[in-house]
C-alpha cells in the first residue's frame, strides 16, 4: 500500500471549509434568535392592541349595565309604562332581570315583590353585570 502525500494547499482548504461552515452556523443561530424575538415582540403588541380595544367595549358595556339598572328602576316606579327599551347608536344593548326576595326571575320589575334588579350588558364580546337590591 502506497503512502499518499497531500500538498500542502489542500491542508489550507480543509481549514478554510471549517471556518466557513463556523460562519454560516454562526449566521443562521443569529437569525434565527432575531426571528424568535420580533415574533414575540409582535405577539406583545397584538395583545396590546386586543386589550386596548377590549377597554372601549369594556366601558361600552359598563354604560349600558347602568342604564339597564336605571330602566329596570323605571319599571319599578312606573310599573303601567309603555315606553319602550332604550337603544344605542353604539352597538352596546342590555338585559333586564328582576327576581323577588325567593330569588324567583320575574316576568317584569313592575311586580311589588320586586327586590333585585341585574341588568346584563353587552358590547362587542364583552359583558358586565350590575345589581341593584331594593
Amino acid at each position: 500500500m502506497r503512502n499518499l502525500t497531500f500538498p500542502p494547499q489542500f491542508g489550507r482548504l480543509k481549514n478554510s471549509f471549517k471556518k466557513g461552515q463556523v460562519m454560516l452556523l454562526s449566521v443562521l443561530t443569529l437569525g434565527a434568535i432575531m426571528l424568535g424575538a420580533t415574533a414575540i415582540a409582535s405577539l406583545l403588541i397584538i395583545y396590546q392592541i386586543k386589550m386596548s380595544s377590549n377597554s372601549a367595549d369594556s366601558a361600552k358595556a359598563i354604560f349600558a349595565a347602568d342604564a339597564g339598572v336605571d330602566w329596570g328602576l323605571y319599571q319599578f316606579i312606573h310599573p303601567t309604562s309603555t315606553v319602550a327599551q332604550p337603544v344605542f347608536s353604539n352597538g352596546a344593548s342590555f338585559t333586564v332581570s328582576c327576581y323577588d326576595s325567593s330569588l324567583n326571575q320575574l316576568s317584569g320589575c313592575g311586580s311589588a315583590s320586586t327586590t333585585i334588579i341585574r341588568s346584563f350588558g353587552r358590547a362587542g364580546g364583552l359583558y358586565r353585570v350590575f345589581e341593584l337590591r331594593l
